[in-house]
């Protein structure tokens, strides 16, 4: 595997900032940082993968997790419902890349905008009880031009929708060509007075910032891309900031803790390189990138006599207000061919129900777009199409069900809220260790009541409109005991202007270290609706802003 050229630091050296993680927020992160002339090191636990690496290989990145932690890497994870509950390990609870780019690289490249409303929405709705339900300490408008950095910089395809937020410039590509499976989600959406219109994605439609178009071959999500048309910090900012000479990028170094001085800042952080041996790399800042899970375990690790409750945690908060996102979906067989598998994941996204009526009787909201039942995979489609369409599950009838249903079918996926909760957490698990002896990541979730509401509702509406879409064998679902895992990791350091109530102020910094950023899926204060990356990347850009003000002003 080719790897880019970078800086070269010695570990003893003071480097100006240590950014952990190199995904969606530490690859802009560190190319920003960089290019403002700071010495940077990221510190990735992955390897640096890149196009030639990937492939169409189902059975190693679906079910041997080539492309995400677990036990299999030494990653280990533990779930339970509650804290009464005594936490079982499971293969993979909380989902994330273990490569250059994090998630990006093998996301669906969905990118939806939050609304203005995501910002403020507790004081609109009111509080609910047995939350921790709170406004963001900033707004839509101050967060709208690094929506429109991420567009024109990482590279979104798109047409400005008719329920979408106001924005300052179009999008930098068209948006991707309709498949024939959103054809039927558009027709039945306008049937039932619906508004339709073309999905943004970070997947490029045409040429842009030298890369190519997408070549539409059917394996986005769960995939890298064989030829940089998805819009990863990897191709993206990683080589930027390499570009600068001022960065170095290490690989396979796994943070175990950072240490802190007498007066409370943070002076090195300590990883295991790609030998298993300890390392410590001195910084004057470290900018915690490493995601919604990883960051508040690396929090809760760092424990030392001044912040006996871990790092940064004076608040409590560090590692509460798990949020997931709500999810459903509902397949339908067609009579012709719809080739739902091809291209990218979705094309067409209704958002009519981005705010569902109060009168409901519970908080919620989402959108809704058309898929393919197994991500356009032919194996998995051959796994759960027994049980989604209630036929054979061997033989010559199964066979021949799945060389016509595979390309006959379609998914109307509802993407949705959720609440924060206190009891929805990251913590460390006494009872298991990962192969450096770090504590496992414990997770502990259940669905607010009003989640689960919201997601029933997005199902039945969904089952409304592949009727009217003409579908037949529908089948629908969504997790009606409870999530028991997710790729979205939202909001375990939150942001806020108490020290009390959040984690990290409106810059990112940390209220207890003022050498200590975090931006990530843990600073998010509310979920949006189902795709929060282009979110974080929006906060990543704005928060490298703000640290650099901060560091020309001598004041980190």
């Amino acid at each position: 595997m080719a790897q880019a050229p970078s800086a070269s630091f010695d570990t003893r050296e003071e480097v100006d900032f240590v950014v952990v993680g190199s995904g969606a927020a530490g690859g802009i992160m560190a190319k920003e940082l960089a290019s403002a002339g700071h010495s940077v090191v990221i510190l990735e636990q992955g390897p640096h993968l890149q196009a030639p690496d990937f492939k169409h290989d189902e059975w190693g990145y679906n079910h041997n997790n080539d492309l995400v932690w677990s036990t299999r890497h030494g990653n280990r994870q533990t779930f339970r419902r509650n804290e009464n509950e005594e936490a079982e390990l499971q293969e993979s609870v909380l989902g994330y890349a273990h490569n250059v780019g994090g998630s990006s690289v093998h996301f669906s490249g969905n990118f939806w905008r939050f609304r203005p409303i995501d910002f403020m929405e507790a004081s609109v709705r009111g509080t609910i009880a047995g939350t921790n339900f709170a406004d963001w300490p900033i707004t839509y408008e101050d967060l709208e031009p690094y929506y429109t950095k991420v567009d024109w910089e990482i590279g979104v395809s798109g047409l400005q929708g008719p329920w979408d937020p106001p924005r300052s410039r179009e999008y930098p590509c068209p948006p991707m060509p309709i498949k024939g499976s959103d054809v039927l989600l558009e027709r039945a959406a306008k049937q039932l007075g619906l508004n339709p219109y073309p999905a943004p994605v970070a997947i490029l439609s045409q040429p842009h910032n030298g890369r190519p178009g997408c070549i539409h071959c059917g394996f986005c999500n769960g995939y890298g891309c064989e030829v940089n048309a998805k819009s990863s910090s990897m191709v993206t900012m990683i080589p930027l900031a390499l570009a600068t000479g001022t960065c170095e990028l290490r690989t396979m170094c796994t943070v175990s803790q950072l240490n802190t001085d007498e007066a409370g800042r943070v002076t090195e952080v300590v990883y295991f390189d790609g030998t298993g041996a300890e390392q410590a790399q001195r910084a004057r800042a470290v900018v915690l990138c490493a995601n919604g899970a990883e960051t508040p375990r690396l929090l809760l690790m760092s424990a030392n006599s001044l912040f006996p409750d871990g790092l940064a945690n004076s608040s409590g908060f560090v590692g509460q207000n798990l949020m997931f996102n709500g999810y459903s979906s509902v397949a339908g067989i067609f009579d012709e061919p719809v080739n739902a598998w091809k291209s990218v994941p979705a094309t067409r996204v209704v958002h009519d129900f981005y705010e569902l009526d109060e009168s409901l009787g519970f908080y919620g909201g989402g959108g809704i777009d058309g898929r393919h039942p197994s991500a356009g995979t032919p194996l998995e489609f051959a796994l759960i199409a027994p049980e989604f369409f209630g036929t054979p599950s061997w033989g010559a009838e199964f066979k021949d069900n799945l060389a016509n249903q595979f390309s006959h079918c379609a998914a109307f996926d509802g993407h949705s809220t959720s609440l924060p909760l206190p009891t929805n957490n990251v913590t460390l698990d006494p009872n298991y260790q990962d192969d450096f002896g770090r504590p496992a990541i414990r997770c502990t979730y259940m669905d607010h009541p009003d989640d689960l509401a919201t997601m029933e509702w997005f199902r039945d509406k969904t089952i409304e409109l592949m009727e009217a879409a003409g579908a037949s064998n529908i089948n629908g679902s969504y997790p009606e005991t409870g999530q028991t895992g997710n790729v979205h990791l939202l909001g375990t350091c939150r942001m806020g202007d108490d020290p009390n109530s959040s984690v990290i102020n409106s810059d990112h910094r940390a209220h207890d270290v003022s050498n200590l950023f975090m931006c990530d899926g843990s600073s998010l204060v509310t979920s949006g609706r189902g795709q929060p990356t282009m979110t974080i990347m929006a906060l990543a850009f704005r928060a490298a802003d703000r640290i650099n003000q901060l560091a020309q002003a001598n004041e980190i």
